[in-house]
């Protein structure tokens, strides 16, 4: 089962998202996109972060469509 703990690794990330790799790099360059963090040498990412930040692209999507 997917707890919200859950770390995800860059390239699990860009799956959820069906984005490219470099996308998730060139965003955690620019300090956008979801929240990620090192441990050790890996980049990760916890499964809420990602999720919470999916969810505010979706509503900032309908406030411009509301305008």
């Amino acid at each position: 089962m997917d707890s919200p703990d859950d770390l995800l690794t860059t390239a699990e990330v860009a799956q959820i998202m069906r984005s490219p790799v470099s996308t998730l790099r060139y965003w955690r360059h620019l300090g956008t996109g979801p929240h990620s963090f090192r441990l050790g040498r890996r980049v990760v990412y916890r499964r809420a972060d990602v999720t919470a930040w999916l969810l505010e692209q979706s509503e900032a999507g309908r406030a411009e469509r509301a305008v």
